[in-house]
């Protein structure tokens, strides 16, 4: 059952709907936070009622490591280990953007479009929100505490101080 605020900000969105097509964009990851966040947004934010929202799946995927060109005892690493790399990372991405349009699979009058950047996830979801023109960012959150976050960065914390749209951090519920 939808809580009072987000109620609140259905209608808000959907009063905006009615003017303007609405581009809202989630981002997505491996984590199961991501694919919450993506199914509040669809209960609470989406409308299914007209065909002005288009959902963006945002998959951020992050910088190959740059490894030396020597492994162990000074063998060139081999173009076959890069590939094989770089073929994971792309199955990654394909298995998490597939994971996320399951999700979004029965909506009515709303447009789903995916879109895979490479990159820091901080950057990379930064400069797509503002190169789309969203009208809102949502994402999920880890929840990691004091000492991670320090350490590791929040995305969620650095989008919303840096994109110019309103940022819904959604937070999964701890399981009982």
């Amino acid at each position: 059952m939808p809580n009072q605020e987000a109620l609140c900000l259905g209608t808000i969105m959907a009063d905006m709907g009615a003017v303007q097509e609405r581009k809202i964009v989630v981002a997505i990851d491996e984590g199961k936070e991501s694919i919450y966040a993506l199914t509040w947004a669809i209960k609470n934010v989406v409308s299914q009622n007209s065909s002005n929202d288009t959902i963006i799946l945002l998959y951020a995927k992050p910088q190959r490591a740059v490894y030396s060109t020597l492994d162990g005892p000074g063998n060139l690493f081999s173009s076959y280990v890069i590939m094989s790399m770089e073929k994971y990372s792309k199955e990654v991405a394909d298995c998490v953007i597939e994971k996320a349009k399951r999700v979004c699979k029965g909506l009515q009058n709303v447009k789903v479009e995916t879109m895979i950047e490479n990159g820091d996830a901080r950057e990379v979801i930064c400069d797509a929100v503002e190169k789309i023109g969203a009208d809102v960012l949502v994402m999920g959150t880890h929840g990691y505490g004091m000492i991670k976050r320090a350490f590791l960065g929040s995305v969620s914390t650095h989008c919303a101080q840096n994109v110019k749209c309103p940022v819904l951090i959604v937070k999964k519920p701890k399981s009982s």
